[in-house]
């Protein structure tokens, strides 16, 4: 697949949910691929992007971003909170927002540093010990502390099961967001996305179908 391939698959997803055109965001997961690959993307006019470490994207995102200003940077991947001031710093949007330690060394450096990026708290909705995440019971206390702490708290994102039937999630998600008037939906990756926008899905996180395999694979988009 490629580029045009997705956004085209995207289009006909949107039709087929009743979604306006151009309303669901394609992030591209540009994460463990070589700069060469994300730098093709980037001159087809795609500016959105996704990564999982602090890191990785220090390394690469501001010599990109001075080439292309339009340029935006998303945080898809687990974050530790002594590395929260830097991620506030270089992201324009934080999806994994998914524990109340980081909610409030979020919103103190908020305060520090007079900007916050959008944020989506990440529900765990399969309860996989060994993915981060709220559990889906404790998601309303969460929303509701978020909204305390004055974060800039617009979504829900999650990464279902890679074993089971991703549409149950989906639909948990959607009606957890529902219930907490949130009104975007970060889930769908490159084996799923045109399910996730039946479901309202507001971003979507594909990578591989996009950039090709990379070396490690991990499920995080």
């Amino acid at each position: 697949m490629s580029l045009i391939q997705v956004s085209a698959e995207i289009s006909l997803a949107e039709q087929a949910s009743g979604c306006a055109e151009g309303s669901v965001e394609l992030i591209a997961v540009s994460k463990v691929q070589p700069n060469e690959r994300v730098l093709a993307v980037l001159n087809q006019g795609h500016h959105v992007f996704g990564e999982n470490r602090v890191q990785e994207a220090e390394g690469k995102w501001p010599e990109f971003k001075s080439d292309f200003p339009d340029a935006r940077v998303h945080l898809l991947g687990p974050l530790q909170s002594n590395k929260a001031r830097a991620a506030l710093q270089l992201f324009d949007c934080i999806h994994t927002l998914d524990r109340p330690k980081l909610a409030a060394a979020f919103a103190r450096l908020a305060q520090e540093l007079g900007h916050c990026p959008p944020m989506f708290a990440q529900v765990n909705t399969g309860l996989e010990d060994q993915k981060a995440g709220i559990a889906p019971e404790a998601v309303d206390s969460f929303v509701a502390d978020c909204r305390a702490l004055d974060l800039p708290l617009v979504g829900l994102m999650c990464i279902p099961p890679v074993d089971e039937e991703a549409s149950m999630h989906f639909a948990l998600l959607a009606k957890l967001a529902k219930r907490n008037d949130l009104a975007q939906l970060s889930m769908g990756m490159s084996g799923d996305f045109a399910k996730a926008i039946a479901f309202g899905a507001t971003h979507v996180r594909v990578g591989s179908a996009i950039f090709g395999a990379r070396v490690p694979a991990t499920p995080s988009e």
